[in-house]
């Protein structure tokens, strides 16, 4: 099947869904059905519609990788494994792969919603610079 080249709505709602879902844009590219990178953006600087539903698109991704990020960071699962003499050892490559995941998703949702997920930079009276933190905080409805 040849790939896609001229634009269609149809063609543009699923490359944005699929974004918002978190998936990237190589990665949606690389299916034999979908056009490739170059295309998409050409499309997205030809298409103004296009180009505005992208960028909502690319919002809604900070949001997903955000919830993985939890997910992430809760998923214990390879966090030890069982030594030679059946002790419990700590599994050091698993969690550093972890945190690897964790923090590029943290920088990637702070470039794509840095409003939301981004650090802020606060530039007071006195000349000096501060730098807070700004995060989303998840309230567990049952705790109120």
């Amino acid at each position: 099947m040849p790939r896609a080249s001229e634009f269609t709505q149809e063609m543009a709602d699923t490359i944005c869904e699929r974004i918002a879902q978190g998936e990237s844009l190589r990665a949606i590219c690389r299916d034999e059905d979908m056009p490739v990178t170059s295309t998409v953006c050409k499309w997205l600087t030809q298409q103004r519609a296009f180009a505005e539903q992208y960028a909502r698109a690319r919002e809604a991704q900070a949001d997903a990788l955000f919830d993985e990020i939890l997910e992430i960071a809760d998923d214990g699962t390879n966090d030890f494994t069982e030594g030679r003499n059946g002790e419990t050892v700590v599994n050091n490559e698993a969690i550093g792969r972890s945190r690897l995941r964790v923090d590029a998703r943290k920088w990637m949702a702070g470039k794509l919603r840095p409003k939301v997920y981004g650090e802020k930079l606060d530039l007071n009276h006195a000349g000096g610079v501060e730098i807070t933190r700004v995060t989303r905080q998840v309230i567990d409805p049952k705790a109120a």
